[in-house]
């Protein structure tokens, strides 16, 4: 039995190092130069396998997403439709991704991005601020990395809702859910968070009519969203037109279509979008490849894989 990475676009001897260190006893390969006989490989984790790969493992039984979404699996066609594919949901990354939120709430919260500007102007500008409790703060996507980061902020003491497929319980988090109950939680929600599930009915849900859908009764008067979700699911130009006419106080933008961000993209300059490099939640290879490999013990063992992906859902 052997197991196999494909990352194309990752740097392989770090994943490869990490690997051997947590799983010693497993015969660890790399696509394209150190395959073998691909007759033994039953296991393979991928990040945006070229088409036709996956397919050319005879027996493969398990892919793994080495990330909490599979889209960058999905988009390969050739994918074998037998295979069970499972993502990471582990508590290193939930946590990166909290930090990641609690973070850009709260800068734009307590105006970070304009004491930064008025200390480059040498500018002392005592201005007025509010209490969290004045902020209603709307998360979208209420899975592990939504829940824990809706009551983060909970008890920070901004006013928290959650948007999801069903109803989720979490004391002190309000719930909404569905489509039917989609523009009543826009319409309370001063800073909109978008973490959803990368599938075809979220691309695009950020854009011009959901924008203005949401709450100006909040301290800045207009809203603010954040998008650390996937880059499919905020319209750019949509964006940048809702900042300009000021339907949109501000934007925190981790996820982009295409990735890197072009140079040319004017999202780069704008003075009211914060750019991160897809580093919300970064995976740690070490801690990755240990939940790979207890997936990988599990389903020797006959026992049920963890976060097995509901193929009719996408996630």
């Amino acid at each position: 039995m052997a197991f196999l990475f494909i990352l194309p676009t990752w740097p392989i001897d770090v994943w490869t190092a990490a690997m051997r260190k947590v799983a010693p006893d497993l015969d660890v390969r790399v696509w394209p130069d150190r395959i073998g006989n691909v007759e033994d490989i039953e296991y393979c984790a991928a990040w945006l396998p070229p088409p036709g790969v996956v397919k050319s493992l005879p027996n493969l039984k398990v892919i793994m997403s080495l990330g909490a979404g599979v889209d960058a699996i999905l988009k390969d066609p050739t994918l074998p439709g037998n295979v069970p594919i499972v993502r990471v949901n582990d508590p290193d990354l939930t946590g990166r991704m909290t930090e990641y939120i609690v973070l850009h709430v709260l800068m734009h919260h307590r105006q970070q991005r304009r004491l930064d500007e008025n200390q480059r102007k040498k500018i002392w500008d005592s201005f007025p601020t509010h209490a969290a409790r004045d902020l209603s703060v709307g998360i979208m996507g209420m899975g592990v990395m939504g829940a824990d980061s809706a009551v983060r902020l909970r008890d920070l003491g901004f006013r928290v809702a959650g948007w999801s497929r069903s109803p989720k319980t979490i004391p002190g988090v309000e719930s909404f859910a569905g489509e039917a109950e989609f523009d009543a939680f826009l319409a309370r929600t001063d800073v909109l968070i978008s973490l959803l599930p990368a599938t075809p009915d979220t691309d695009g849900i950020i854009n011009r009519g959901t924008i203005a859908k949401l709450s100006r009764n909040g301290p800045f008067g207009a809203p603010i969203v954040i998008n650390a979700g996937r880059g499919r699911q905020h319209v750019a130009e949509d964006i940048l037109a809702a900042l300009d006419s000021g339907e949109l106080h501000a934007a925190t933008l981790d996820v982009f279509t295409p990735e890197p961000l072009p140079p040319e993209s004017p999202l780069w300059t704008h003075p009211k979008v914060t750019i991160t490099p897809h580093c919300a939640a970064d995976s740690d290879p070490e801690t990755i490849c240990a939940y790979v490999a207890g997936n990988i013990r599990k389903h020797q063992s006959g026992e049920a894989l963890d976060n097995l992906v509901d193929m009719s859902r996408g996630y």
